[in-house]
């Protein structure tokens, strides 16, 4: 079978392929960019826009299965590109398995799609989890349409899948730990509120293979099918221990310093009216969303995962927090 990863590029999606390729799969990526690790796995790219229906139309003859991947992130931009490549990219994804018969759909969500204010989510489930409201980022809006885009075209003939990966982070990562690791030896890193706060992570090697776990299991009436799943370790920890701990093994200083909650959130209202009315530049530091988050108590219940596709985290923190300190040895 020949499957088509979308956002093959990135840190989730590069690992997804080289599970993939590893598994014996021919593995086709559809990326904005060209990615020299991927012609190394010897993946077969298409470049273009997932927004451009002819162009995912066309990755797509040909494919299997497809694992979309892809997605505009961040707490900061304007709506309208989030809709675009995370509504209009997978309304196209979805488009291109009717036209071509493409029998199944692994879709990345995000538990953002349940962010509720600082309402504190411990050992649930998708099934026991309310999807969110009134969200502050564009990000976390159009995941949930997206997703719920995704589940509905479950049918006899698609089977679908939602995966809600927690935090990943590890070897190749070139967007969350970086931007940490810069802020803190800037000095320029908080903690919003105690740190005492619980939260789940993911080692990047088994958010991949949450994904192909999945995969192997998805056909038409599986018991995943048509579900969404939370995906982490299983290890709950307070965030002051793992963001040092992260910290620690790529190099950088711990974060001691903290910030209220409501000195976050206002700063981070502030912060947002700066960058729209001027506008500035970049993300701000800080948003609401961004304070909601890091200051709530977030962790999950893996065992529908374990029972309807078998998934049990392969890495554990201390493994995973080795391989990152190994990898990022001068």
């Amino acid at each position: 079978m020949k499957i088509l990863v979308t956002g093959g590029g990135g840190f989730l999606g590069q690992a997804l392929c080289r599970n993939l390729v590893e598994r014996g799969f021919e593995v086709a990526s559809f990326n904005r960019g060209h990615y020299a690790a991927l012609d190394a796995l010897g993946v077969e790219q298409h470049q273009g826009d997932l927004a451009d229906r002819d162009a995912v139309l066309a990755a797509t003859q040909g494919i299997g299965a497809i694992f979309h991947n892809a997605a505009k992130a961040g707490a900061w931009g304007p709506y309208d590109d989030y809709f675009r490549a995370n509504v209009l990219g997978t309304r196209n994804v979805l488009a291109a398995c009717r036209a071509h018969g493409i029998a199944r759909l692994v879709y990345t969500s995000t538990p953002s799609v349940t962010h509720r204010a600082t309402h504190p989510v411990e050992g649930g489930t998708a099934d026991s989890v309310p999807y969110g409201s009134g969200f502050k980022a564009p990000y976390a809006t159009t995941k949930l349409i997206a997703e719920q885009e995704v589940l509905a075209a479950n049918d006899a003939t698609l089977a679908t899948i939602a995966l809600r990966p927690r935090l990943i982070w590890g070897p190749g990562d070139n967007q969350l730990l970086p931007r940490l690791a810069q802020r803190a030896r800037a000095g320029r890193l908080r903690l919003v509120g105690s740190g005492d706060n619980l939260i789940d992570t993911t080692y990047i090697d088994n958010a991949a293979q949450a994904h192909v776990d999945a995969f192997h299991h998805l056909v038409p009436g599986a018991a995943c099918a048509g579900r969404a799943y939370f995906i982490s370790n299983g290890d709950p920890r307070p965030v002051r221990e793992i963001v040092n701990a992260l910290l620690g093994a790529v190099g950088a200083p711990p974060v001691t310093k903290h910030l209220p909650f409501r000195a976050a959130f206002a700063i981070g209202a502030v912060c947002e009216g700066l960058w729209t009315a001027l506008p500035l530049r970049g993300e701000p530091p800080i948003t609401r969303f961004l304070a909601e988050q890091l200051s709530t108590t977030h962790w999950y219940d893996m065992g529908p995962a374990t029972d309807d596709f078998g998934y049990v985290p392969g890495v554990s923190i201390e493994e995973g927090l080795r391989r990152l300190a190994e990898a990022n040895r001068p």
